[in-house]
């Protein structure tokens, strides 16, 4: 029977193998890239609010501490989201007819609370908890990133399984005294690593990549 095919079939056999394999390869990748993008993790993305509330302008320059408006975060899995009152502790004197204002002042008025839109959206099936990474020293820097230099909130970190896991391995290098947890322009001094190792004895910290340390 005579050959159907001529010899250079085999080489192009050959090739389409290693191109398909290269363009399957490339597909993957892509696919890694949409997934680890902003656009899927809403990392540096500026979600909009009912009032500009500028954390440069709170934080970074008037110095207001994490805690007085986030209230719960030392004790419970949620940080807290302040009331209109703790606004009204200042704007009952300070810029008290901006018109930017208007929102905090009509929901003093009337009791309904003000509708803030989450930044840090974790999925359903993510458990978090606030108050034990403050207690184990971990700074709200660490993932929240320089909110004291951000006009408008945005997601500073991916907050992928992968980015937590990194920290969740070698957790030591993130920790620092419980009192420098909220101070956002610290730095660690000279030979701080010494230090870390006593604090991750005293906290009790310990690597933690169970799958139910997230997924409950």
């Amino acid at each position: 029977m005579a050959q159907l095919f001529p010899r250079s079939a085999n080489a192009l056999a050959r090739s389409s193998f290693l191109v398909g394999a290269a363009l399957a390869a490339g597909a993957g990748y892509g696919l890694w890239l949409v997934a680890h993008s902003g656009y899927v993790t809403r990392q540096g993305e500026i979600v909009e609010q009912p009032v500009p509330f500028s954390h440069d302008h709170h934080v970074g320059q008037i110095g207001i501490d994490c805690r007085y408006c986030h209230t719960a975060v030392e004790r419970s899995p949620s940080a807290g989201i302040p009331p209109t009152q703790t606004c009204m502790n200042c704007h009952n004197q300070l810029w008290t007819n901006a018109a930017l204002l208007e929102p905090v002042r009509a929901s003093f008025a009337t009791g309904e609370p003000l509708k803030w839109n989450r930044v840090h959206d974790l999925p359903g099936f993510v458990y978090f908890d606030h108050s034990i990474h403050v207690a184990k020293g971990v700074a709200c820097v660490s993932c929240h990133g320089r909110v004291d230099k951000m006009p408008l909130m945005y997601q500073d970190a991916p907050l992928t399984m992968e980015w937590c896991l990194a920290c969740h391995r070698d957790p030591v290098q993130n920790i620092r005294a419980r009192e420098d947890v909220t101070k956002m322009d610290w730095q660690p001094p000279a030979g701080f690593e010494r230090r870390q190792l006593e604090l991750a004895a005293l906290y009790n910290v310990q690597s933690k990549t169970s799958c139910s340390t997230c997924h409950r």
